[in-house]
């Protein structure tokens, strides 16, 4: 029995109500976790830039502009684990939902919160939560390895079979040969003489007649009867019948008996160039896939070619962008001079492209757009503006124009903002480059030069690999490519290749003074490493010292 003075209370009362609390509680933590992973983790929140609109589109074109590109790392492993509970998702699907029964896979948590919202505290009004990352960002992709990405780009530009056009030898220099270059004849097409002397037939002392003798360019000559001898210059006509050339300094003469003596013992065949010596007719000379040089164009119209079958030049636009940027004079009030409008074209070409002039067109999106859709070009190489930040417009104008992103971002330092495009199904390829000098050049070896080398119809070139002498320190997750000279080994040891200081993504002293750059792998190496060398297409032009550089 309860007295009268204080409030009737069911048996358990107090149990329930401290149960409640409990609950409460426990929800409230549960609502501050799941706010803290969308905050720490950067899926969420005030300010994000999410190019996909939440609309499931390919998650490679979002990107997070308050997130800088090395802070990926330290959210990998959060990243990750959310990404393999979400796997089974899809665009616009219930990323926590149970595939097979619909039940919650929460175990016991409140419906509320299968979308990332905890249920409010009975009679407490809640803030709004940001919105929740759409599954597309979820499932974003770290971006490719090094290897990957050059294979990638490889690939992609090998995509389409080759034209084919025939050009004569003077303009055929540089191009790369569509089809295998055969002999249309033997050569050399008759036997020759590979030195200025006499002709002889049978064993001597020869009788010979006085006179000019047999040139080169003349006719055939009658055949020469055993015993006799006849004056022959290189590269003249054999007689038939001829056993040997005797060279002028090896041999005597009698004027007086006409008479002529060898000094030296003959060998039937000597000093005559046969017929077919270096290649018969219908024999293959250079395969295809071969780069046009001086030697081929001669050995070209040594066969009796007069145009080669080739692969067109890839043609390419350089767009710069960047209002920052001058094109002439000194640095001044916050405006830096354009590095890369007068390297790429240059570049480009030794790479075997065609290039059009560098066209600058500042911070505009518009701008972008129209140079976009109005060229005609094999592939668009654009400077600056493939990060996230306020006035980078790549991206946005490539999700707008529809364009299929092959490459997003690679895992290298420096030039890990770099992608590769293809505008259409039918259209040009885009290489985006960093504005950082050393980063583009990065985007250059590493996406425009395996894409060019598949559209000009190059065969992949095996990995040259060199000696690093010294320690090279590496990133901890992605490649660094690092400019590199070769030094000759001393004492009979082995050459190698030295790290050159000025390494910087903004420098460009290093690579000016480099012979290639050396793909170090995550970690680094320590001297005495073999590494993967890439070579640049042009020698030093001067004998580097290693006092500046090293």
């Amino acid at each position: 029995m309860t007295g009268s003075d204080g409030p009737h209370r069911e048996p358990g009362s107090d149990v329930r109500a401290a149960g409640s609390a409990s609950e409460r509680a426990r929800e409230e933590e549960e609502r501050a976790v799941e706010q803290a992973l969308a905050l720490v983790g950067g899926l969420s929140g005030p300010g994000r830039s999410d190019r996909s609109g939440g609309s499931g589109e390919s998650p490679s074109r979002s990107r997070d502009p308050r997130a800088p590109w090395d802070s990926r790392d330290s959210r990998d492993e959060d990243l990750n684990a959310r990404r393999s509970n979400d796997s089974h998702t899809g665009p616009g699907s219930a990323p926590h939902a149970d595939r097979s029964s619909g039940s919650d896979p929460c175990d016991g948590r409140d419906s509320d919160l299968r979308d990332g919202r905890a249920a409010p505290a009975p009679g407490r009004e809640q803030p709004p939560l940001p919105d929740r990352p759409s599954p597309g960002d979820l499932a974003k992709p770290l971006p490719p390895s090094w290897d990957r990405a050059r294979a990638v780009a490889a690939r992609a530009g090998r995509g389409g079979a080759p034209a084919t056009i025939r050009l004569p030898l003077d303009r055929a220099l540089g191009h790369v040969l569509a089809e295998a270059l055969g002999a249309l004849t033997d050569l050399p097409s008759f036997d020759t003489s590979a030195m200025d002397g006499w002709a002889v037939a049978g064993p001597g002392p020869w009788a010979f007649e006085a006179g000019a003798g047999l040139l080169a360019g003349r006719g055939p000559a009658a055949a020469l009867p055993d015993g006799t001898a006849v004056r022959i210059a290189t590269g003249a006509r054999v007689p038939p019948e001829t056993t040997a050339v005797i060279r002028s300094e090896h041999a005597h003469v009698d004027e007086a008996r006409g008479l002529l003596h060898a000094r030296r013992s003959v060998v039937t065949g000597q000093d005559i160039r046969p017929r077919g010596q270096e290649c018969r007719s219908g024999e293959q000379l250079v395969p295809a896939g071969t780069v046009v040089t001086p030697a081929v164009l001669g050995l070209a119209a040594a066969a009796g070619y007069d145009a080669l079958p080739v692969v067109p030049r890839p043609r390419v636009d350089i767009l710069v962008l960047g209002d920052e940027l001058l094109n002439a004079g000194l640095p001044h009030d916050g405006l830096i001079r354009d590095a890369l409008g007068p390297m790429l074209g240059p570049w480009l070409r030794a790479l075997g492209a065609e290039v059009s002039g560098p066209r600058r067109l500042g911070d505009d999106a518009g701008a972008l757009r129209s140079a976009l859709t109005s060229s005609d070009a094999d592939l668009i190489v654009t400077t600056g503006g493939t990060a996230a930040g306020p006035v980078d417009h790549v991206h946005p104008v490539l999700d707008a124009l529809g364009a299929e992103l092959l490459v997003d971002g690679v895992a290298v330092r420096p030039g890990h903002p770099m992608l590769l495009a293809r505008l259409s199904a039918d259209g040009p390829y885009l290489v985006g480059l960093p504005g950082n000098p050393l980063a583009a050049v990065s985007g250059l070896l590493t996406l425009a030069e395996p894409l060019l080398a598949g559209i000009a119809g190059r065969p992949a070139q095996d990995p040259y690999r060199a000696l690093v002498h010294a320690e090279v320190h590496g990133h901890p997750h992605d490649t660094r490519l690092v400019p590199v000279v070769h030094r000759p080994g001393r004492a009979g040891g082995r050459d190698h290749v030295a790290p050159l200081r000025y390494n910087g993504p903004a420098m460009l002293r290093g690579i000016a003074a480099a012979d290639g750059l050396a793909v170090v792998p995550p970690g680094g190496v320590r001297s005495g490493t073999e590494v993967e060398i890439l070579d640049l297409p042009w020698a030093p032009a001067t004998p580097w010292t290693e006092g500046c550089f090293t």
